[in-house]
């Protein structure tokens, strides 16, 4: 895409400004860090189009609050009192559902998996969100914890104007197919290749 140009125009019988504004479908996958991050990155712009936020974690730990947790809470925030940007809902394992209460089986993570996938699917019905990230959706769909085809004809149909953005390892392939917009990270040098752990404001 010269200068933000398509190398070419399909004829879909859309017109410009119909074809720029559809709905995405975004994975972020690959074994390289970055993933989450640009699709936070994608959030903010979405907020500061006024657009409602959702946030939905399925790996991390419910007692690890990630530094975009807080800024987009204190977005929220903002939002309540002045009016600027978008709403803010942020659900992670022990929020929304009952993810720390369970045992820590793998059946245990699977059905709260399915439940967590069950929720974001009653809200995509209802158009509750502009955008959604779905951070490291991809490990219980890798899993088979959440069945992909059921997710793709879900994100497929999905009615209205609703970003969708899924990050994590190992996206299948069928919902690579299915995106508007796949990455995949790839390695050339990592801290950790030097023996440097994770840090604060680099990592968290």
């Amino acid at each position: 895409m010269p200068q933000g140009k398509p190398n070419s125009v399909p004829d879909d019988g859309l017109t410009t400004r119909q074809r720029r504004n559809r709905p995405l479908l975004a994975v972020h996958t690959g074994s390289m860090k970055g993933k989450s991050t640009s699709a936070f990155g994608m959030a903010l712009r979405g907020w500061n189009q006024g657009w409602s936020i959702g946030v939905f974690q399925f790996v991390k730990s419910a007692k690890w609050r990630v530094g975009e947790e807080s800024a987009f809470r204190a977005l929220g925030r903002l939002h309540e009192e002045t009016g600027e940007g978008g709403p803010v809902e942020w659900h992670k394992m022990g929020e929304g559902w009952s993810w720390t209460r369970k045992k820590s089986t793998e059946q245990d993570h699977a059905t709260a998996a399915l439940e967590g996938w069950q929720e974001i699917a009653r809200r995509i019905e209802q158009q509750q969100h502009d955008l959604y990230v779905l951070d490291e959706f991809s490990y219980p769909l890798h899993w088979g914890w959440v069945d992909v085809e059921e997710v793709v004809r879900t994100l497929r149909d999905r009615p209205g104007f609703q970003h969708v953005i899924i990050t994590g390892r190992y996206a299948p392939q069928q919902l690579v197919d299915a995106a508007d917009l796949a990455m995949e990270t790839g390695k050339l040098k990592h801290p950790m290749d030097s023996g440097q752990k994770g840090q604060k404001g680099i990592e968290w």
